[in-house]
């Protein structure tokens, strides 16, 4: 049974028979404990329970705020060190492409030096080699113009059966052997042109 219930069933047994006027109304002892009893209630959570929700309340909130603002921090922070990174990598790349330009510039310059050189190298051994190849061919040339000079000399001496040490004679025989040579092919020659009709008759 409720407490409304009772209170008009107590009611109805206290007020006399015939006085319809507000059947359900408290008794005055009871309408002041209800007060009372509501006062104190109303106090215990006005002093005791809303401060604690609302510090818990207020915790929350700051937990909130706090978690926001940290992840906002974070987010700002990552966001920098994102801009960061980005701007590192962009030098790295630029930093790359120089050195590689720079390399590459090098290289080409070894290039052309290590060609210079090596032209200047082979144009020396060339130049080298052709006065060395000059020099023993002068070299040759004059052991055989004296060893044809010696041959020819103690050819000629065999033929004409005289001695040709000494430069006049050589220079007498030589002529000589010249004339004979002249004469010889001259008489060779008229008998060919003596053969020629004998030939033409036949």
């Amino acid at each position: 049974m409720t407490l409304a219930a009772t209170a008009v069933l107590a009611s109805a047994e206290s007020d006399p028979p015939g006085d319809p006027l507000y059947p359900i109304l408290p008794h005055l002892g009871e309408l002041i404990f209800g007060v009372i009893a509501i006062a104190i209630v109303y106090f215990v959570v006005a002093k005791k329970v809303v401060p604690r929700l609302e510090a818990i309340y207020e915790e929350r909130r700051q937990a909130i705020e706090g978690g926001v603002e940290k992840a906002e921090r974070a987010q700002a922070e990552a966001e920098r060190t994102l801009a960061e990174y980005k701007a590192q990598l962009s030098e790295a790349r630029e930093e790359a492409g120089r050195i590689r330009e720079e390399a590459r510039a090098q290289g080409a310059q070894i290039l052309e030096e290590m060609r210079q050189r090596a032209e200047s190298e082979a144009q020396r051994v060339t130049e080298s080699a052709q006065r060395q190849i000059a020099s023993e061919r002068q070299q040759a040339l004059l052991s055989l113009r004296t060893e044809v000079g010696g041959l020819a000399t103690e050819l000629a001496s065999r033929i004409v059966g005289e001695s040709l040490a000494d430069e006049a004679r050589q220079s007498r025989v030589v002529d000589r052997f010249l004339e004979d040579l002249e004469r010889g092919d001259a008489a060779r020659g008229g008998a060919h042109r003596a053969e020629a009709p004998t030939s033409r008759g036949l």
